[in-house]
């Protein structure tokens, strides 16, 4: 394996190395190569089969740590797609007992330019199908479930982290709900453009040297091989600009946003369990120590993971941006970056989203009596009691709640009964449209 053997002396040797996923698309393109080349009369039979039966084992991932170059290289990815033709080339040799060349045969009306591009869309349409869309579902579900389970709950709304009007658990979850809804549909949409492959276009995207029937037929064989539904491209376009896989990384950059609003959100609850709010607890969380050197202590370690994966997958989608204007006229220098992102990006992601659905969302326990104190406690209330009550009481119950009083304890001392004060505090009221002095 020359190339192979040559390369590392001239790229990067971080260690860094391409994912599962990427060496399995290019196995799946090598696969989908010999059997257009073998149909269209370009190849013979016997090299094909060898060809047929090595890219097999790349695919299953029998040769997975023979690719070795690092993700840090030429930016085309000549160094992947190179490191991919000397493997099954050597492979096919040894099968079919003559050489089976890893340019003339393997690399047969393709180029690096074409490949790897083509390559790293399907791993990134794959696995956003495999994990992606399935894990944007899980919590969908749960936020669905607990919405729905807690849509009566009534707690303390805030605003700049001060108490505000009554809201209800349900209402805060459904907001997260809808929020990673949208991101759904964004996925579908944007994914079906990421479908379309640049394979065909050899050097500059003209399809010098490959047959003019190359392209729709190796397409279709990809879709034989993976059910994924791509198609063909502007090659010039897509061999140029990885704009298509920006705006996927760029969905995924907005679920990771959202993902750390809603951890925080929930750290921000589960936070106390006496000092602080305390309005939800964890338990998963005590099933491990939260200290080593606090016993007892209980900490949101599912969130707090989640929340470093947040942060990754956004840094990712700004190396993205930066990898994705890498390159002059006809090719984009920034493939096998972009291409091991966005499949880190998913992988990442679906594992959070995953965990955070079974572990704290599924698991969270409201306290209900706490919330609804703290409902009852909120300065806010005052200006909805106000034109029940008056304005001198009002202002009365003001002063009260500044020395810590409930707004239940201040009526009462002004003289309210209970029932009085349970219809002035009618908090299911209170979170949803209407104006309560006028009901």
């Amino acid at each position: 394996m020359k190339y192979t053997e040559t390369a590392p002396k001239l790229f990067m040797n971080t260690g860094t190395r391409f994912p599962r996923k990427l060496i399995w698309a290019m196995g799946v393109v090598k696969l989908a190569c010999a059997r257009a080349n073998m149909k269209l009369g370009l190849l013979d039979k016997d090299i094909e089969n060898a060809i047929e039966q090595a890219a097999n084992e790349v695919i299953l991932g029998n040769h997975d740590d023979k690719v070795v170059l690092d993700v840090f290289q030429t930016g085309s990815g000549t160094g992947l797609n190179m490191n991919i033709n000397e493997i099954i080339a050597e492979r096919a040799t040894q099968i079919l007992g003559k050489t089976v060349h890893p340019n003339d045969h393997v690399n047969m009306s393709q180029s690096s330019n074409d490949t790897v591009p083509t390559a790293i869309r399907i791993a990134a349409v794959s696995s956003t199908f495999e994990s992606l869309i399935p894990s944007i579902d899980t919590i969908l579900s749960s936020l669905n479930s607990k919405s729905n389970e807690y849509m009566n709950i009534i707690k303390s709304g805030r605003t700049h982290l001060r108490d505000a009007l009554p809201i209800t658990l349900g209402q805060e979850l459904s907001a997260y709900y809808d929020a990673f809804y949208h991101e759904r549909e964004e996925i579908n949409n944007v994914i079906e453009y990421v479908k379309e492959l640049p394979l065909g276009g050899t050097a500059v995207g003209t399809g010098l040297n490959a047959d003019p029937r190359f392209s729709d037929t190796v397409i279709t064989e990809i879709n034989e091989i993976t059910g994924l539904g791509f198609k063909t491209s502007n090659k010039f376009r897509s061999m140029r600009f990885l704009t298509d896989l920006l705006l996927l990384s760029g969905v995924l950059r907005n679920i990771a946003v959202e993902l750390y609003r809603v951890g925080q959100d929930f750290r921000l609850m589960f936070s106390g369990p006496f000092t602080s709010i305390g309005e939800i607890d964890i338990p998963t969380q005590e099933e491990i120590a939260g200290s080593s050197i606090m016993p007892g202590k209980t900490n949101p370690v599912t969130v707090e993971s989640s929340l470093l994966i947040s942060a990754q997958v956004v840094g990712l989608d700004h190396a993205n941006q930066f990898a994705s204007m890498l390159g002059e006229f006809e090719l984009a220098m920034g493939v096998p970056l972009v291409g091991y992102n966005i499949v880190t990006q998913i992988s990442l992601l679906s594992e959070a989203l995953n965990k955070f659905s079974a572990l704290v969302i599924n698991g969270m326990k409201p306290n209900v009596e706490k919330m609804k104190r703290y409902a009852e406690s909120s300065p806010s209330l005052i200006t909805v009691i106000s034109p029940i009550v008056g304005y001198d009481k009002a202002s009365q119950i003001g002063k009260m709640l500044v020395k810590g009083m409930s707004i239940r304890d201040a009526l009462k001392e002004l003289g309210f009964k209970d029932e009085e004060i349970d219809k002035i505090l009618n908090l299911e009221r209170l979170v949803k449209p209407g104006i309560p002095a006028k009901s």
